[in-house]
């Protein structure tokens, strides 16, 4: 009897978790639906839900796991590396994922002369450039081919060794979409106009501009099947308000909260607050093209006047650190014994700096934030007016401005670009090469105008070491030329705040900023 009773409820339970719908407070709408034209995290968190990655990684944790490739392997110099794929796995407009699929997206990512890249219609596949060093044909592009092998293998021919490629590749940017959805759609692809299709635990099924992107569960997907009916994102950009919706119960679970608002959620009882893995930077860029800038001894005097813990003890609450590093605490390994721990503070000093520079009398600049909450910077604008307040004590008059996130993400890298603006990186993969290449690398740094060949060298020497010993060696030295040259201030790693509806089970928070929703349940949510 009592195992009759144990299975009915079992049973009970199941049809409960594999209903309902899973409403989620994201703190913007994504850019684009487009895998490998995005840069952002907000698009990446809905992407997840849409599209695979050839390499997956593992629950809560950087550790590589199969994705749509199942086994990898490289040569002995790590420049070609062969992809496994799964067999019978279907995009959800019922055509298969094979590897012309995989040739078709990549080389459409890859090839500026794509005949479905859409370059005339705006397309710029940036984080190609950002990641893997540029497209095909630049010196500079670690993507020399890509080969179909036979109908389930794909091999990638590199044009310099990388011991990381697998990591790059599973990245949340490089979802594998459609081919036939991609030419059905053409250069709306991507758009809320568009049908977005992929191999992942959700369907795409609507995205109301500004409002809410609207999936569906993948009853056939090849993975852990979907546990509930719906997912509602829910576009909420101030930070306070997803918070009010969560308490209300009109979303079941919410990112990027204000670090102030942990005993709020803790004296809660419908709520559990969740503390997302650190692995981020948030930091301050400066542009090279400004005039006063590209003195590096104005750069000295504006990291020596910014008050860097201050700041972090202000607005964080505890859950964020400031160091002088560029990589998140868990790959301190990485830092360089010669560089401080952290930027001195010293205003004094910081005066007498930019007297010496020739601006005795100070100068006026701008300053960019963004209009949105991210992991790195919860609360953007009065972080920024803190950074404001602090140069204005050495003379430095700054103007702050902000624009709509989208076009805040183009406006940056296009000539003459910011001054000075507010930016950050949460971590793709588990190692140094993804925060230094993302932005230092030679396709990466069109916002501060900054890319010595050193540096490039040394780039492409970490991304070949196949060591943590030999990684080390490299990134050290890294880490003492950006450090010396100052041209981006970490400000902080944070520890991102987030929250659930108790009836939210299953939720397990990825260092690397999103995951599929495919393993949450709602038990007993009315």
């Amino acid at each position: 009897m009592k195992k009759l009773v144990l299975t009915a409820l079992l049973a009970t339970l199941s049809a409960a978790s594999a209903a309902g719908t899973l409403v989620f407070g994201a703190n913007g709408e994504p850019v684009s639906l487009e895998s490998g034209n995005i840069t952002d995290g907000i698009s990446i968190l809905v992407q997840r839900q849409i599209y695979d990655t050839l390499v997956d990684f593992k629950d809560g944790t950087t550790d590589l796991a199969p994705g749509l490739a199942s086994s990898w392997k490289a040569n002995a110099n790590n420049t070609a590396w062969t992809f496994n794929l799964r067999r019978n796995v279907k995009f959800t407009d019922g055509t298969p994922m094979n590897a012309d699929a995989i040739v078709f997206n990549i080389e459409r990512w890859w090839d500026k002369a794509h005949p479905y890249g859409f370059r005339d219609q705006g397309r710029t596949f940036e984080i190609i450039g950002d990641l893997l060093g540029g497209f095909k044909g630049d010196a500079t592009a670690v993507i020399k081919g890509v080969v179909k092998v036979d109908d389930y293998t794909v091999r990638v021919d590199l044009n310099k060794p990388s011991s990381v490629f697998p990591n790059v590749i599973g990245s949340g940017y490089f979802g594998i979409a459609s081919p036939a959805a991609i030419r059905k759609d053409g250069a709306k692809y991507g758009t809320p106009a568009s049908t977005p299709v992929g191999t992942g635990p959700f369907v795409f099924e609507s995205w109301k501009t500004g409002d809410r992107v609207t999936l569906s569960a993948n009853k056939a997907y090849w993975g852990p099947k979907p546990r509930v009916d719906t997912v509602v994102i829910r576009s909420i950009k101030d930070a306070s308000q997803r918070l009010n919706e969560l308490k209300a119960g009109t979303i079941d679970f919410a990112n990027d909260l204000t670090p102030d608002s942990l005993k709020n959620i803790q004296g809660d009882r419908n709520l559990v607050a969740v503390k997302r893995p650190s692995f981020n930077v948030g930091f301050l860029a400066l542009n090279n093209r400004n005039q006063y800038i590209k003195n590096d001894k104005v750069r000295q005097a504006i990291s020596m006047a910014i008050n860097k813990k201050a700041i972090v003890d202000a607005f964080w609450n505890g859950l964020g650190v400031s160091n002088a590093s560029f990589v998140p605490p868990v790959m301190a390994w990485a830092n360089s014994p010669k560089v401080p721990a952290d930027h001195k503070f010293d205003p004094a000093a910081a005066k007498k700096m930019l007297s010496d520079a020739g601006f005795p009398n100070g100068f006026s600049i701008d300053l960019w934030y963004m209009p949105v909450s991210r992991p790195y910077f919860p609360n953007p604008k009065p972080i920024a007016e803190a950074i404001a307040a602090d140069l204005s004590a050495i003379g430095i008059k700054v103007n702050l401005k902000t624009e709509d996130w989208a076009k805040y993400l183009v406006d940056r890298n296009k000539e003459p670009g910011f001054d000075m603006y507010m930016i950050g990186w949460t971590g793709d993969y588990g190692d140094p090469d993804n925060f230094y290449g993302a932005y230092y690398g030679p396709n990466a740094s069109d916002d501060i105008n900054w890319n010595p060949p050193e540096l490039v060298s040394l780039l492409e020497q970490g991304r070949a070491a196949a060591t943590k010993e030999a990684k080390a060696k490299v990134y050290q030295q890294i880490h003492e030329l950006t450090y010396n040259a100052g041209y981006r201030l970490p400000m902080v790693h944070s520890q991102p705040l987030a929250a659930a509806r108790t009836y939210v089970k299953g939720w397990v928070p990825s260092p690397l900023g999103s995951e599929a929703f495919n393993k949450i349940s709602l038990i007993g949510k009315k």
